[in-house]
């Protein structure tokens, strides 16, 4: 499907609620706004759109809407105002939603399947389908640089500070550290045995959580010491049980929540699950 639901959850209730006007095909992303207790809410979508939410403004929550010439697969704000999106056309677009101005930075030689922005060095990162990620300043309309990803297609990204953390179609995983990447920091294979879903990383920078297509989640330490290592686990979830047949799905996404370190995922089940 490719509606929007808000879940506010302030114990002991929970209320939820559908945004009007959604886009009209799948959506593939989904972040707020990174100011504190910010009700602006980013959507990309399948239908080539970008669209901008006041999660509390009710029947008037979609503000704005922008678009590129291809699917959009990922999409992020660098503040309240500024925001950057790519996909299928392997362009990356900047929009201003205050002069309402869409701007593209560069491109890549296939799709872009992840963007991210550092508010730690000002930079954009992008990670694409020709196996490199690239930064960007924002100011400049080029790349500043980048980096192969030893011939591995990117297909999930998470910033944690300067530490940039990238899992890739064979099941790779590369921590960078974005203030010098001329090699990468450790280079990892995800204990889970299927391909990889999605990573993001702790709000405490001290790990990340990966999932997979096959119903499993890891959380992992970056601290290479063994006694931090036998810290990691790993997790089934995602998956029913029919007549004595267990039904495994992916598990598509997983968002934390900054300020207790719970982390929600989200399965082609149809279900979110908080941890």
């Amino acid at each position: 499907g490719h509606k929007l639901k808000v879940t506010s959850r302030r114990m002991p209730l929970s209320v939820e609620y559908e945004l009007p006007n959604p886009p009209t095909d799948g959506i593939t992303s989904v972040c707020f706004a990174p100011a504190a207790g910010s009700t602006l809410l980013l959507a990309s979508s399948w239908d080539k759109g970008v669209r901008l939410y006041n999660v509390s403004a009710g029947d008037s929550a979609h503000r704005c809407s922008y678009y590129h010439q291809g699917s959009v697969l990922d999409c992020c704000f660098s503040d309240p105002t500024h925001a950057f999106s790519a996909g299928l056309d392997r362009s990356l677009v900047a929009y201003d939603f205050n002069s309402q101005q869409q701007s593209t930075l560069g491109n890549h030689d296939d799709t872009i399947r992840c963007v991210e922005y550092c508010s730690d060095l000002g930079i954009v990162v992008t990670g694409s389908w020709d196996c490199s990620v690239k930064l960007w300043d924002r100011r400049q309309k080029h790349s500043v640089g980048s980096y192969h990803q030893s011939g591995e297609r990117v297909n999930t990204m998470s910033l944690s500070g300067e530490k940039l953390v990238v899992g890739t179609t064979n099941r790779k995983v590369f921590v960078w550290d974005l203030r010098n990447m001329q090699f990468a920091e450790q280079r990892r294979q995800s204990s889970l045995k299927y391909q990889t879903r999605c990573i993001r990383c702790f709000p405490n920078k001290q790990g990340y959580v990966l999932s997979s297509i096959e119903g499993r989640v890891a959380v992992e330490y970056l601290d290479t010491q063994q006694e931090i290592q036998q810290k990691k686990y790993a997790f089934k979830c995602h998956r029913v049980k029919e007549e004595g047949i267990e039904k495994v799905y992916p598990v598509n996404a997983i968002s934390f929540h900054n300020v207790h370190n719970t982390f929600a995922t989200g399965g082609s089940d149809g279900f979110v699950n908080i941890w």
